[in-house]
Formats: C-alpha cells, sequence, structure tokens
C-alpha cells in the first residue's frame, strides 16, 4: 500500500513537472513566434504548432491567446533583466546595454531580440491586463537601470530611464524599417551617441 501511494505522488509529480515544462515551451516558443510575425499574424494554431502541441491542448494552459501574449511578453522582458543583471557593475554595464541593443546583430535578429521594439504598437492596442502586464514587466526593467544611475535613488531616474529606453526601441525598429542599409548602420550609430548622452543628462 505504501508503494502504491508513493508511485501515486511520484506520478502525480511528474505530472505537475510535465505540464510546467510543456507551458514554458510553449511560452519561450510564442515569444520568438510573435516578435516575427505579430500578434496578429500569430493564430494560436501556428503558436502550439511551434511548441510541437497540437490546438486542442492550448486551453489546458492559457485562458485565451490574449493571456499567452501577455505572459510570453513577460517572459521576454525578464529575459532582459537577466541579461542586464549579467553586465558590469555601473556605467560601464549600462554603455555595454546600449552599444548590445543598438547593434545590426539585435537588429537583425527579431526572433531573439527586444519585445518592445518587435510588438509595442500591438500592445498599446491590447486589452488592459496585457498593458497592465506589460507596463509592470518593463518598470522592473526600467527600474534596474534606474538603480545603476541613481544607486541612492532610483526613483528619481525613472522617466528620465524610460526615455533613454523609447530613444532606444524606437531607433531600432526605424533601423529595421530603412532599406537603405547603410542609412540603416548609422542610425544605430547615432542611436548610440544619443542614447549616452541622455544618461549623462539622467539624474546620478
Amino acid at each position: 500500500m505504501g508503494d502504491s501511494r508513493r508511485a501515486e505522488q511520484r506520478m502525480a509529480r511528474y505530472g505537475k513537472e510535465h505540464k510546467l515544462a510543456t507551458r514554458q515551451r510553449i511560452i519561450e516558443t510564442a515569444g520568438r513566434r510573435l516578435k516575427r510575425d505579430g500578434i496578429d499574424g500569430s493564430g494560436v494554431a501556428a503558436l502550439m504548432a511551434d511548441a510541437g502541441l497540437t490546438n486542442g491542448a492550448f486551453y489546458a494552459h492559457f485562458e485565451s491567446k490574449e493571456d499567452l501574449v501577455a505572459t510570453a511578453v513577460a517572459d521576454q522582458l525578464r529575459d532582459q533583466r537577466e541579461r542586464l543583471a549579467a553586465a558590469p557593475p555601473g556605467r560601464a554595464g549600462l554603455d555595454q546595454i546600449i552599444r548590445a541593443y543598438l547593434s545590426p546583430e539585435h537588429r537583425d535578429s527579431r526572433e531573439e531580440g527586444c519585445p518592445s521594439a518587435a510588438l509595442l504598437d500591438e500592445i498599446g492596442r491590447c486589452a488592459e491586463p496585457t498593458k497592465q502586464v506589460y507596463t509592470d514587466s518593463v518598470l522592473a526593467f526600467i527600474d534596474d537601470i534606474a538603480a545603476r544611475l541613481a544607486p541612492h535613488d532610483p526613483r528619481s531616474a525613472r522617466v528620465a530611464t524610460l526615455g533613454v529606453y523609447a530613444l532606444m526601441v524606437g531607433t531600432l525598429q526605424l533601423s529595421r524599417a530603412l532599406a537603405d542599409q547603410e542609412l540603416a548602420d548609422e542610425v544605430l550609430e547615432q542611436g548610440i551617441r544619443n542614447a549616452m548622452a541622455l544618461l549623462d543628462d539622467a539624474p546620478h
């Protein structure tokens, strides 16, 4: 009887772990698809197929497509926070992050890049809960940057940091949209200079 009970517990634990792993796989593959094809261009069937699952399995993990979108975007922004945390401390780390963000490599790899640059206009048209999840997630990232700029009063640097982030996102979007490759590269280089100048002017 005891062995049977332990076997049941192991199966239940495996079932839960398997479900969580499956959910995370959906979130990660959806994040890439959404950034590549957009929210409107990514149907539930395609999002599930990317994870190797059937359409019917979707509602075992998410209430709606919008629920998955919000979860995937939050997951992508959490990845950005982790990359920031791995950068060198202080201003040197911020300079490294800016150069990596406004690089041709980031511009040319939309699937692996920033969710804001790929999806901002569509997130703006989403329902309020999705916009709230985005707001909370992006502010956590912004506050990490602000803490590097103004360690004694990070809140004082929040709006200035948002301004730098907005400049970086817009610069990346414009560079992606330009057909002239040389001009697109120059836009990135100017964006780096502009972002660093704004950091210099931000509260410290």
